[in-house]
């Protein structure tokens, strides 16, 4: 157990604050921790048919570089996961999902961050709009499911919860448990 002892530093975004805390170790050293406090987020698996994976082309300030990557998210104040997920594909891609499977709910900054995101899996999708938020994406693209895997394998896909909802949607249908009409 570590014991916050108090807060050194603290930065406040429009949609998350950062703290930099010195804390007392179960050992009694005293060090640093960074915690993020990040609203959930909601990222899309989306299948405009069974042989393709709709994703985004989005530039990434932080490493300096455009991503593929899935659609994805965060949550408006309390809004739902689902309708979070189906939201974020709409804005992103222009595309609306008749069926939303839930896939995995992890943290994926957990050594300082208290973000949760939730990977949904859509299919059954419907064109509804061409307007995308250009301020974050720059293209949307049709991915043939038969080479995402490879896409994965030369680093070209990188991004974290792509290549997590990717591979479990690959694994939970592999063992029957994505519903069978999934694709009608």
């Amino acid at each position: 157990m570590e014991e916050k002892i108090k807060t050194l530093s603290s930065l406040y975004a429009n949609h998350f604050s950062a703290d930099l805390d010195a804390v007392r170790l179960r050992t009694g050293r005293v060090t640093e921790r960074i915690r993020v406090d990040h609203p959930e987020a909601a990222a899309v698996v989306a299948f405009p048919d069974a042989d393709h994976i709709l994703m985004v082309r989005q530039w990434r300030y932080a490493i300096g570089r455009e991503t593929l990557e899935i659609p994805a998210g965060k949550a408006d104040p309390g809004e739902d996961l689902h309708d979070c997920a189906r939201r974020e594909l709409q804005e992103e891609t222009g595309y609306r999902a008749r069926q939303l499977v839930p896939l995995f709910r992890y943290f994926p900054a957990i050594g300082y961050s208290n973000e949760v995101i939730e990977i949904f899996a859509a299919s059954n999708l419907e064109k509804q709009s061409q307007k995308l938020d250009e301020d974050e994406i720059s293209r949307v693209e049709l991915i043939a499911v038969e080479h995402v895997h490879d896409l994965i394998s030369q680093g070209i896909i990188q991004d974290g919860k792509t290549v997590i909802g990717i591979s479990l949607f690959r694994a939970r249908w592999e063992r029957g448990e994505i519903p069978g009409d999934f694709f009608r």
